[in-house]
């Protein structure tokens, strides 16, 4: 069993920074995808970047075009933890973040039904 477990949200004004980190408890494949992914109030759960590995040392990463040149998804295996640099915040940033992982490594990143664990999400709110 797998458990996500996320910290590093608050609250910044648009144009700040954030970093999220992702803690992995449990047996992580050497090829998986991690991801991040974020729920905005009234929206559906949207990819927002993925991190998959060949194995525990290579890999490859890839981001949603809203968030292209802002965030970078990166990991630390020593720390079992997924981190989200977040710059240049916007308004339209804010949301409920979520880490997922599934040892699918064959998994549609942007798809968050392809995902089966997940952890309890962090809030980011960006105000202008």
């Amino acid at each position: 069993q797998v458990q996500l477990v996320e910290s590093g949200g608050g609250s910044v004004q648009a144009g700040g920074s954030l970093r999220l980190s992702c803690t992995f408890f449990g047996a992580i494949d050497s090829a998986s995808c991690m991801g991040w992914f974020r729920q905005a109030p009234g929206k559906e759960r949207e990819g927002v970047a993925v991190l998959k590995r060949f194995n525990s040392r290579s890999g490859y990463t890839d981001y949603a075009d809203f968030v292209k040149g802002r965030f970078t998804i990166s990991q630390d295996n020593a720390k079992n933890t997924l981190y989200l640099e977040m710059h240049s915040l916007k308004p339209e940033d804010t949301g409920m973040y979520y880490c997922a992982y599934t040892p699918r490594y064959g998994a549609r990143w942007s798809n968050p039904s392809d995902f089966g664990y997940w952890g309890q999400g962090t809030q980011v709110t960006v105000s202008s």
